[in-house]
Parts: structure tokens; sequence; C-alpha cells
């Protein structure tokens, strides 16, 4: 434990922020729209890499009052999205996937560890009933089971998505993302890595049925943001979900959404810091595992690195000029880099 708190001292030195949430899907035609006109999220920028056939598409809810005027795909769109506060949705697309008759996997089967994304709204009812208006479909509408008041909506993928009422002294209007939810084995083990080492806020916690064979907990992290509480936030939080007794099971583990080929929809988390190879010093001096590190591979300056779970989280440098180029030798296509650098 010293380690962690050790390598979370210079980690917080470089500014850690949850950068964004990684799902793939199979047609952007239809994702795309189904975000930007059902819940009011900006396509802020995309990415083409042709050389190893798939694109990127980042998605974010902009704050109150904030227009977008840059087009995606520029080079100010990726500074932009390399300098982003919040915390977006990227969507990765593998070159023909919407021709074919594969599916990706949206999480919550028996032993999926992905749960779902989530926005947060000022009328769920409200809310709902437009969506349903619009085509969309539900796992469970606000006013069904023992949960009365939420919802979860299904996107083009079949991914979930909830649908929570905001607090009320919350004035902004339309939706914002407010949520990823991951189940992890050992709240013990998992939450000290969120907090101590990537600096995350413990924000609340929720036991439900100690004791029995259903019990679970519920936690709410996230950066800080002005002492607000889970549903006064703006950005979103990272829920984890325990299921009790999984810790006991030493054979026990989730699937992380990379399991190819069956378990594959979810992919990562992402985090920016200001200098990726002192903080990809500082993971190792802790014994964190590494799936890659920044000098490796065909992604120079970019980490990946492995929680208690499995679940792989993208470290990336902010700022993003150095970058550009990286990307561009790469094999990207970075439109107007030499205008810029």
């Amino acid at each position: 434990m010293d380690k962690l708190v050790a390598a979370g001292k210079k980690v917080a030195g470089l500014n850690p922020s949850w950068w964004q949430t990684v799902i793939r899907v199979k047609d952007p035609k239809k994702s795309l729209p189904f975000y930007t006109k059902n819940f009011g999220m900006t396509l802020i920028d995309t990415f083409d890499f042709p050389h190893m056939k798939f694109s990127v598409y980042t998605l974010a809810t902009l704050p109150p009052g904030e227009a977008y005027a840059l087009t995606p795909g520029t080079a100010e769109a990726h500074l932009y999205k390399w300098n982003h506060t919040g915390t977006s949705i990227e969507m990765v697309y593998n070159y023909g996937t919407e021709a074919d008759d594969s599916k990706y996997h949206p999480g919550n089967a028996e032993g999926d560890g992905f749960g779902h994304i989530a926005f947060n709204v000022a009328d769920v009812y409200a809310a709902c009933a437009e969506l349903e208006t619009n085509g969309v479909t539900f796992k469970k509408k606000p006013d069904e089971g023992r949960m009365k008041g939420l919802a979860f909506a299904y996107d083009p993928d079949g991914y979930w998505i909830e649908i929570v009422r905001r607090g009320e002294e919350c004035d902004w209007p339309g939706y914002n993302l407010s949520q990823t939810m991951l189940r992890i084995k050992d709240p013990s083990v998992t939450i000290p890595f969120y907090t101590d080492v990537l600096g995350m806020k413990l924000l609340s916690q929720s036991d439900h049925g100690v004791g029995t064979d259903w019990g679970f907990s519920l936690y709410f992290l996230g950066y800080d943001e002005g002492g607000k509480t889970v549903k006064q936030r703006f950005n979103p939080v990272l829920e984890l979900t325990h299921n009790h007794g999984t810790e006991k099971d030493a054979d026990f583990k989730y699937f992380t959404g990379n399991a190819p080929p069956e378990r594959v929809g979810y992919s990562h988390l992402g985090v920016l810091v200001d200098d990726v190879y002192k903080a990809s010093e500082a993971f190792q001096e802790a014994g964190i595992e590494f799936y890659k590190k920044p000098e490796e591979g065909k992604m120079p300056g970019v980490a990946m690195i492995r929680d208690p779970d499995g679940y792989k989280i993208e470290v990336v440098k902010r700022g993003g000029e150095a970058r550009l180029h990286d990307l561009a030798a790469a094999g990207a296509k970075v439109y107007g880099i030499d205008s810029l650098l």
C-alpha cells in the first residue's frame, strides 16, 4: 500500500484527469446520430487509421453555453480533445463491421465486468417519453421494476444507458454524461488503486443486502469538482459495483470487454497526464502491470496499464502537440498539422 501511495503522490503532480470511456461500435452512421440527437452530445473529433483499418470518434457533453466551432478530424480539433477538461466517449469503428453479421458484446451477461454508461437529466419520465417517441428502445422504463424513477435504454449496439435524475439544484438543460459502471471483485484492492494511485476521490458508498446471498455495494469515484455530490456534478463518476462474496473466490474474475471473439465490446478508460513517461515510472515503481509501456508498440507515447480487475486504462499526455507528429508518423491521417506545428 505504501508503494501505491508513493506512486500516487508522483502521479498527482502530473495533474491526472479522467479523459474518456472507450467502446467499440459496429456502425458509426447509426451510433453517432443516436448519441448526438438523443442525448445532446457533440462530436468533437475523429481520427482515421487506414493502415490499421479503424477510426475513432470522440463525443462529449459540452458545458452549458459552450459552442463548438471546430471541425472534427482537424489538427485544431485534435488539440481540443487532448486538452479537454471533461470526460468523453470514444467510439472505435473497425472497418467493414457495418456490413458483416458480427455484433459487439454489450456486457451484463454472467461474468461480465462492464455494466453501462449513464446520463443525468432533470426529468427522467419526460426524457424517456421523448426518447421512446424517437424510436429508442428500453431495457427498463422509469415506471417499471422495483427501482422507480430511473431507466435503462439500449443504444444501437445494445449497450445499456442508464437515465438518472440529477440534483434539483442543477439548472443546466438537457443531458450530461454522468457515469461509467464497472463490476469489481474486491473493493479493498480496487478502490485504493483508483484513489491512491490515480487520485480519484471516493465520493459516496452504499451497501445493499448485507448478509444476504444477493448483497452488493456501490462505490462512486471521481476527480474533485468543488466538493459537489454525485448528482450535483456535471462531469461523470466511475461507479464500481461489488457483488458480495466475489472477493473470497480465488478463481473468480470478470470479463473486461476485451476477450475475443464472444466478449468484445467495452474497451477501456483513458486518463490524461502532463507526462506519460514520468507517470509510467511511478506505476512501475508501485508494481502496477502494463499492457503497453509508452516506448512500446505502434502508438508511441501512450501507456496502457492494468487495474486490479484487469481493466485497461490508457494513459495519454495532455496537450498533444508532439503527439500529432507521433500519430502522423505512425500512419494516422492528421489534417492541417503543418499549419499548427
